[in-house]
C-alpha cells in the first residue's frame, strides 16, 4: 500500500497566516500539521508517500525533503491549478500504479491515527474505505446519505439540505478501481473534479465501499478557530518532557503537563499545561497558559498568554492584559502601548507589528 497527501490549496481561511507559508506547515503542538499526517501514515505501516502539491511546492519541499527524517520516502505531485480532489487522484497515477493506497488531506488531524483503518482495508475485499464523522454543520462537506443496513446509498458535495450528518473527514482508501471512477466522471458546478463523485461512480457500478465512523474527535484545520482547537486536542495527547538542555530557574513554577524543548529559556515566570514551549525561545516574568503552543526561537516578557499559537521567532514584550484564543504569526511583535483595552484577539500575519 502507498499514501497519497493532498496538500494543495491556498489556505485563503487562514489569511494572513497563509500569505506566505503553506497552511500545512502551520503547527499544531509545535509540529507542522502535515508532518503530522507522514507520521500517522508511517505509523500504519506505510514508507512510500506521494504528496501533491501547488504553488507552495517549494516552501514543502524545503521543509519535508526526501523524507528520511520520518523514515518514509517521498514523491512530489505537481497540480498545477486546484481541479478537486479526484484530479489530485488522477494524476498521481503513475506514482500510485496499481497499489491501493490511503489518502489524507494535509491539513487534517485526527484522534488515534489510521493504523486500525489501514488493517481493516488489507483484510477485506473492500474496494474503498471511506472516513466520515457526525458534524454539526453537515452542509460544509461531503455527505453520506446512509441505507438501513448501514451501507452508503450516495454521496453529495457541500448538500443545502444534508441527507444526514454524517460527513466525509478527508481520509479515505481505494485499490486501483478509483482509477476508473475518476476517469468516467465529469466537473461539478463548482469546475472541480470531486472525489464523492469518483465514490458515488464506485457505489453505482457495484464496487465495495464501506463506511467507517469515526467516534473520536477531528478537526481540518482551516480555520483559525479550527487551529486553535486542534491545538488544545493535540496538547492533551502528547506525553510532556522537558529537555535535559532547557534552563528553567528557581523562580519559576512549570506543572507536569508542560513541555519544554531543547535551549530554552524560563525565568520567572508561571506555565500551566497542557502547554509546549519551542526551542531556544525565552519566557521571562510571564504567564503561560493552558493550551498554549510558543515555537521556536520566540521572546515573551511580561505577558499573560492563553490558549494561543505562538509562531517562531515572534517577540510578546510588556503586554498588559491576557491574550487568549490568538495565532501570532512568523517573526511578529506585539508591544504594548498607552491605550489598555479589555482583552485582545487577533489573528496577526507573518512579519507584522501590532501596538496594543
Amino acid at each position: 500500500m502507498k499514501g497519497l497527501i493532498l496538500s494543495g490549496g491556498k489556505g485563503t481561511r487562514l489569511y494572513p497566516l497563509t500569505y506566505t507559508r503553506a497552511k500545512q506547515l502551520i503547527p499544531v503542538a509545535n509540529k507542522p500539521v502535515l508532518v503530522r499526517v507522514i507520521e500517522a501514515i508511517r505509523e500504519a505501516g506505510v514508507r512510500e508517500i506521494g504528496i501533491v502539491v501547488g504553488h507552495t511546492a517549494p516552501e514543502i519541499k524545503d521543509a519535508l525533503g526526501d523524507g528520511a527524517n520520518w523514515n518514509v520516502e517521498l514523491t512530489y505531485i505537481r497540480q498545477d491549478s486546484p481541479d478537486g480532489l479526484a484530479h489530485a487522484v488522477k494524476i498521481s497515477r503513475d506514482f500510485l500504479g496499481d497499489d491501493s493506497f490511503v489518502m489524507f488531506l494535509g491539513d487534517n488531524v485526527i484522534e488515534g491515527g489510521i493504523s486500525r483503518l489501514i488493517r481493516d482495508f488489507a483484510d477485506n475485499n473492500w474496494n474503498s474505505q471511506i472516513v466520515l464523522k457526525a458534524v454539526g454543520n453537515p452542509s460544509a462537506y461531503g455527505v453520506a446519505e446512509m441505507r438501513p443496513d448501514g451501507s452508503i446509498k450516495r454521496l453529495i458535495e457541500k448538500p443545502d439540505r444534508p441527507p444526514s450528518n454524517l460527513a466525509l473527514v478527508g481520509i479515505y482508501m481505494f485499490d486501483r478501481h478509483i482509477f476508473e471512477a475518476v476517469d468516467s466522471i465529469a466537473p461539478s458546478a463548482r469546475g472541480e473534479y470531486e472525489i464523492t463523485d469518483a465514490i458515488q461512480w464506485l457505489i453505482d457500478q457495484g464496487y465495495s465501499v464501506y463506511p467507517h465512523v469515526h467516534k473520536g474527535w477531528w478537526i481540518d484545520t482551516g480555520k483559525p478557530t479550527d487551529m486553535l482547537e486542534a491545538n488544545s486536542y493535540v496538547l492533551e495527547e502528547i506525553e510532556p518532557k522537558i529537555d535535559a538542555s532547557a534552563e528553567i530557574d528557581a523562580n519559576s513554577t512549570v506543572d507536569s503537563r508542560v513541555t519544554v524543548q531543547a535551549g530554552a529559556r524560563i525565568v520567572n515566570s508561571v506555565l500551566r499545561g497542557p502547554t509546549v514551549i519551542g526551542k531556544d525561545t525565552c519566557i521571562e516574568n510571564s504567564y503561560i497558559g493552558p493550551f498554549t503552543s510558543v515555537y521556536h526561537g520566540c521572546e515573551i516578557r511580561n505577558c499573560e498568554i492563553e490558549r494561543s499559537i505562538i509562531l517562531e521567532n515572534s517577540r510578546l514584550l510588556d503586554i498588559d492584559q491576557t491574550l487568549r484564543d490568538s495565532l501570532i504569526g512568523r517573526n511578529a511583535t506585539v508591544k504594548r502601548s498607552d491605550s489598555k483595552p479589555s482583552g485582545i484577539k487577533m489573528n496577526l500575519g507573518d512579519h507584522g507589528t501590532l501596538w496594543v
